[in-house]
């Protein structure tokens, strides 16, 4: 008779313990598996907490299925789940991430008084305005004049950037950084970019270029701008 495959494998780490499922597994059969395993292996009062990463591989698990999976492996044993990881994304968390990394592209000005907020990479072809301002928890790149506000990386994002044709702007943000004073000389300066510059611990203008050397991952948008 041949052994029937496992649903549960699990490996010792420096970290702790990795826990394998099998992905073709029903939750039900793998859960009595685990289950089994979970008491079987249960450490004393008196031993160390021991940290667990599930691995799911091509398998979602819903908020009921999780919630049962943590009470096995945590209940009253000496085990918790570091992390829970699966190959497979719900489609409005697929959805969500697509809206903040695709880049939006809106022909306008921003005049006095606007506010333009947009989710993701901010593509504005058109002219900011003394007195309006622009938005975006990604990146915001401005083909024209830059002249009100620009506010990058708004939910904390330290590595957005704002980059622009022709940058004399009122104030740059870049998530909780402000630029205190102007970096750039008075008559403003051309295809440069704002980004923070951690050794300084502020907002530096620097030319577009700087941007395949600040940052590890540039989109070819990006490389485009940079090159010309």
């Amino acid at each position: 008779m041949l052994d029937k495959k496992q649903m549960i494998t699990i490996k010792g780490t420096r970290e702790g313990l990795s826990l394998f499922i099998e992905e073709s597994a029903s939750f039900d059969d793998a859960i009595k598996e685990l289950n089994e395993k979970i008491m079987a292996s249960k450490p004393k009062k008196d031993e160390p907490v021991v940290s667990v990463k599930v691995k799911l591989g091509n398998r979602y698990l819903n908020e009921e299925q999780e919630q049962v999976l943590r009470r096995i492996i945590s209940g009253e044993n000496r085990f918790h789940i570091e992390s829970i990881e699966s190959e497979l994304i719900r489609i409005e968390d697929a959805l969500k991430w697509q809206e903040e990394s695709e880049i939006k592209a809106i022909n306008r000005i921003v005049r006095s008084g606007q506010v333009l907020y947009i989710k993701g990479d901010l593509l504005l072809i058109g002219d900011v305005n003394p007195g309006g301002k622009v938005i975006a928890t990604g990146n915001i790149y401005i083909m024209g004049n830059l002249y009100g506000i620009a506010h990058a990386g708004s939910e904390g994002d330290r590595d957005a950037f704002i980059a622009a044709s022709y940058m004399k702007p009122t104030q740059l943000r870049i998530a909780d950084y402000i630029s205190r004073a102007p970096d750039y000389e008075a008559d403003g300066v051309y295809m440069e970019c704002g980004i923070i510059d951690e050794e300084q611990d502020k907002i530096i203008i620097d030319s577009l270029k700087i941007l395949s050397h600040k940052r590890k991952e540039i989109s070819g948008f990006e490389r485009r701008m940079n090159n010309g």
